[in-house]
């Protein structure tokens, strides 16, 4: 009985595969991107919440805040980031507008929506 416990170790060990290499991803500057909808980019978190109202959620990302505004029509997220500096406001960067179900929608209709509902 010594003997199996060590046995069956070495057994299993066998098995194993060696472990996958990464490659490593290269890291891309933020820029903004062309998918945002022009009204908000640009924007501050203060400027952002004073044309939509108070966010729903707001998380910290690295760098960035992503700050998200919800309503039974859409879910809209905005994504803030400091200049290319690191100094200086955050500012929106990046957007998407979605449906409750998950499938994308047009931005302006959906910022169009939270306004109406603010």
């Amino acid at each position: 009985m010594r003997y199996l416990v060590p046995a069956v170790i070495l057994l299993l060990s066998a098995c194993a595969t060696a472990p996958e290499t990464e490659t490593p991803m290269p890291t891309l500057p933020v820029t903004p991107s062309t998918h945002v909808y022009s009204s908000v980019l640009g924007l501050t978190s203060a400027e952002l919440i004073a044309q939509l109202g108070s966010p729903a959620l707001q998380v910290r990302e690295g760098v960035g805040l992503k700050m998200q505004f919800r309503r039974p029509q859409c879910i809209f997220d905005a994504y803030l980031y400091p200049p290319p500096s690191g100094q200086g406001v955050t500012r929106v960067a990046h957007s998407d507008a979605r449906l409750p179900s998950g499938a994308d929608t047009d931005q302006a209709a959906c910022i169009s929506a939270i306004r109406a509902t603010r």
